[in-house]
């Protein structure tokens, strides 16, 4: 089976130069090695076939057949590195808490630990008739969050 760590080596080393990075290897059983790629901006359909054919002039078939799958990470996809959360900053994300609740708002910070969002809630403050909108900050540590989306809304 070919090794993880090695395909992660190698993604690493090739995109140290670039604006790229790298988000995700997986290998499968049955040797299909998927490569997730990310951006601050945007990965071109370039940056995957240059990577995909420098993994495969590093890789030998004659050892080891395998198939290769290269990517960008999808827009609806967890985040699943820091990076990720940092380019996200100022967006309106989706949290799905592992104790349960899903918890949508802005993206305000994101650091090590965790992350802050600013959550829109409705308050009745007392003696009033009517609620009211607040924007709270709230602070979930990745321990926390089950995965992380970029919310996408159609308006």
């Amino acid at each position: 089976m070919i090794d993880k760590e090695l395909v992660s080596r190698l993604v690493e080393e090739r995109l140290a130069s670039s604006d790229n990075y790298l988000v995700d290897v997986v290998i499968e059983p049955d040797n299909r090695i998927v490569v997730e790629i990310d951006n601050d901006k945007a990965v071109s359909i370039d940056d995957c076939v240059e990577l995909s054919r420098y993994l495969e002039s590093c890789l030998d078939r004659d050892v080891e057949d395998y198939e290769l799958e290269v990517g960008s990470v999808g827009v609806t996809s967890p985040f699943k590195v820091l990076r990720q959360y940092l380019k996200n900053i100022g967006n309106e994300v989706e949290i799905q808490l592992k104790n349960g609740p899903r918890v949508t708002g802005v993206l305000k910070s994101a650091d090590e630990k965790g992350v802050v969002v600013s959550v829109e809630k409705k308050v009745k403050p007392e003696g009033a008739k009517k609620k009211i909108t607040v924007v709270e900050d709230e602070a979930h540590t990745f321990e926390e969050i089950k995965y992380t989306k970029y919310l996408i809304r159609f308006k």
